[in-house]
């Protein structure tokens, strides 16, 4: 056990001197390394592994570039999406909102490149975290996005019988809805 112990640490150590890992968790700096962030996924994975510290570590490597615009950067993201979809048990963080927005915006990365592959996530998110409206409602969205008005519909007045929260997400969407709005949530409703 202390040879195991000792290993931890000198693994801990040398993450840490290698890539900064305690100023990365904490989302304060950015890594000077911009396409290999394995040594952070690495120290997520080995310590604390909670859909917090990916939501982080995922979030700052999307603010290094536009992947509608980078075709390079969105599949590193989608690569490292996957990776902590993997990694974080639905069944342990199901009542988390940090992995449900993982899974949401994995969803929405995928429907860059794949509308199916992108539908099966949406699918996954919905039945893993439907406690919470912004998974139906960006289900919603992408149904609503691929001309599919009707499953739209159908997913909003879902969320509503299954009370995700909040409600008052899902009335305005509905309202959007039935005004024949392009966005179901505006960026201030959202």
């Amino acid at each position: 056990i202390a040879s195991i112990m000792n290993r931890v640490r000198d693994l801990k150590n040398k993450y840490r001197n290698e890539d900064n890992i305690t100023d990365e968790l904490n989302c304060t700096k950015i890594s000077a390394d911009t396409t290999d962030n394995s040594g952070t996924v690495n120290q997520i994975m080995m310590t604390t592994n909670n859909p917090e510290d990916w939501l982080c570590f995922l979030l700052k490597l999307e603010k290094k570039g536009i992947p509608q615009m980078d075709v390079s950067l969105l599949n590193r993201l989608i690569g490292r999406y996957s990776q902590a979809v993997t990694a974080l048990p639905a069944e342990k963080h199901s009542q988390d909102e940090s992995y449900a927005r993982i899974l949401v915006r994995f969803a929405e990365l995928k429907a860059l490149q794949d509308p199916e592959e992108a539908r099966d996530q949406f699918h996954l998110a919905r039945l893993n975290c439907k406690k919470f409206a912004f998974v139906h409602v960006a289900f919603a969205q992408f149904e609503l996005s691929q001309g599919n008005v009707k499953k739209c519909k159908q997913l909003l007045q879902k969320a509503v019988e299954c009370s995700a929260v909040p409600p008052e997400m899902l009335e305005t969407a509905l309202q959007n809805f039935h005004s024949q709005k392009k966005q179901l949530l505006s960026n201030e409703e959202k």
